[in-house]
C-alpha cells in the first residue's frame, strides 16, 4: 500500500485513521483499554533500521523509493485517545491518528497488537478484580504466555486493580509491584516437609507464604504454625475443593492461634470461580491462565481504519467500509461519557465532525479523547498508577449491571451526532 500510495502520489493525503471495536468481546458489557503507555513507547521508537532495510531490499518487499522513504520515517502526526484504563464500548474511538496516509498506515500493526492483547488481559482482570471485591487478586500467569507477553498482561492486569504480580520483569520495567510463593518443587527437594518450611521461614521469615498442598493439607498447616508461630504470614492451597478446604484451614489456624494467618488461593481460577468462592475465608487469589488469556477471549477485536482523508481541494472528507457484516462509520471522531444526574454512565455519546455538546441534565458529560502525541512528540505519558486510578474511577461511575459476570450487551448504548 505504502509504495503504491508514493508511486501515485497519494501518500502525502492528510488521513485519520481510528481504532475501534465493532462489539464488545466474550459479549461482556465493558472493555477496558490498555496498552496505551506500552504503544507511545513503541511509535517513539519506531524506526527502520539497516537491518530491517537490508531485509525488504533482499527480499524485493518493496523498491527503492520506498526503501528511500521509509529510511528517514519518523512519525510527525497526532494521536488523541481515551485515557488508559477508561472503559470503552462498541465504536468508542479509542484511538485516532492523524498523519499522512504514509506515516499512519505503517503503525496498523503495531497498535493493534498492543491494544488488542492489553486491553483484552486487562478486560478480563477487570472482571476479576470485580468478582474478588476488597480481597487483592495477584497475577501469576507467566509459564502461560509467551514471554514478552507475560510482562505486558501483568502491565494490563495492574491497571485494571490486580494488587501485584509474580513477574520481577513488570516489576523492573514498569513498577509493578511483585510478590511470589514457592512452588511444589521446593518442598520435594527436600527431605521431609518440615525441612522444606524450616528452610523457607529460616531465609525468608515469619511472615511468608508456605504451599501446604504438596502431601497432606491438615498436617501441613499444623507442621507450618509449629514452625513460624502464630505469626505465620500465610498459607497456600492450590488443589482440591477451594470451598470446602478453605473453611476447613481457616477453623484449623484459628483453633492453633494463628487467626491472623491468611489463606490464598490459586489453581485455575477465573471471574466466575473467584466469584463463587466469595463465601470462603480467602484473604487473597492467584490467577494464571485465565488471566493471561483474556479468560477466554484473549484479544479485543479492535480494527484500525481509515475514517477520514484530504481530497484533492485539501479538505478533509469522510470515507467509510460498506462491505456487509463489518461496516465502519466515517469522519473524524469525538466522544464523551453521558452521565446521569447521580454520576452514573447513561450513553457512550460520539460525535462525528465536531464534539457533541454536554445536554446539560445530569453530572457534567466527560470528554473521552485526551492528546497523547501532537506533532510526532509524546504529550500523553503518564505513570502507570494514573491509569490504575481512572480504571477505578471509570468502573465506579458505570451502572450497576456493568458489573455483572453474565454475557449480556453492553451496559450503555452509544448514541451518534452526525455533524458537519
Amino acid at each position: 500500500m505504502l509504495q503504491a500510495a508514493l508511486a501515485r502520489g497519494t501518500a502525502g493525503r492528510r488521513s485519520v485513521f481510528e481504532v475501534f471495536g465493532r462489539r464488545l468481546p466474550g459479549a461482556r458489557r465493558y472493555g477496558v483499554v490498555a496498552g496505551t503507555g506500552r504503544l507511545l513507547d513503541a511509535i517513539e521508537k519506531f524506526r527502520f533500521d539497516d537491518d530491517s532495510l537490508a531485509f525488504l531490499e533482499r527480499a524485493q518487499v518493496v523498491d527503492a523509493p520506498t526503501l528511500e522513504w521509509l529510511s528517514g520515517y519518523r512519525f510527525s502526526g497526532d494521536v488523541w485517545g481515551y485515557g488508559e484504563g477508561d472503559a470503552y464500548f462498541p465504536n468508542s474511538p479509542v484511538l485516532v491518528v492523524e498523519a499522512s496516509f504514509a506515516e499512519a498506515v505503517v503503525l496498523e500493526t503495531l497498535a493493534l497488537s498492543v491494544l488488542n492483547f492489553d486491553s483484552a488481559v486487562a478486560t478480563a482482570a477487570s472482571r476479576m478484580t470485580t468478582a474478588a471485591g476488597r480481597r487483592p487478586c495477584i497475577e501469576m500467569g507467566s509459564r502461560r504466555a509467551h514471554e514478552q507477553a507475560a510482562v505486558a498482561a501483568a502491565r494490563a492486569a495492574y491497571i485494571a486493580g490486580f494488587a501485584a504480580s509474580s513477574n520481577l520483569e513488570a516489576g523492573r520495567s514498569f513498577g509493578v509491584p511483585t510478590r511470589g510463593t514457592s512452588a511444589h518443587s521446593f518442598t520435594l527437594l527436600h527431605d521431609t516437609e518440615r525441612d522444606a518450611f524450616t528452610a523457607q521461614v529460616d531465609s525468608l521469615g515469619k511472615g511468608t507464604t508456605l504451599l501446604v498442598d504438596t502431601y497432606d493439607v491438615a498436617e501441613a498447616v499444623q507442621l507450618g504454625v509449629e514452625i513460624a508461630g502464630s505469626s505465620l504470614g500465610a498459607v497456600r492451597l492450590d488443589s482440591g475443593d477451594l470451598l470446602s478446604m478453605a473453611a476447613e484451614v481457616r477453623q484449623q489456624l484459628d483453633s492453633l492461634g494463628a487467626t491472623e494467618t491468611k489463606i490464598v488461593v490459586t489453581s485455575d481460577l477465573d471471574e466466575h470461580a473467584i466469584a463463587a468462592l466469595a463465601a470462603a475465608p480467602v484473604d487473597g487469589y492467584g490467577v494464571g491462565t485465565a488471566l493471561v488469556t483474556g479468560a477466554g477471549t484473549p484479544t479485543a477485536g479492535l480494527v484500525y481504519k481509515l475514517v477520514a482523508r484530504e481530497d484533492d481541494d485539501g479538505r478533509l472528507v469522510s470515507v467509510e467500509k460498506k462491505s456487509s457484516g463489518k461496516v465502519s462509520h466515517g469522519g473524524r471522531k469525538y466522544a464523551l461519557r453521558r452521565l446521569g444526574a447521580r454520576g452514573f454512565a447513561e450513553a457512550e455519546v460520539i460525535g462525528v465532525g465536531r464534539p457533541p455538546d454536554d445536554d446539560g441534565r445530569g453530572a457534567a458529560d466527560r470528554p473521552l479523547l485526551v492528546p497523547l502525541i501532537r506533532d510526532g512528540e509524546v504529550v500523553g505519558r503518564e505513570p502507570l498508577d494514573a491509569a490504575r486510578d481512572r480504571h477505578r474511577r471509570a468502573r465506579e461511575e458505570l451502572p450497576p449491571t456493568a458489573l455483572q459476570l453474565s454475557r449480556g450487551g453492553p451496559a450503555i448504548p452509544t448514541h451518534w451526532e452526525e455533524r458537519t
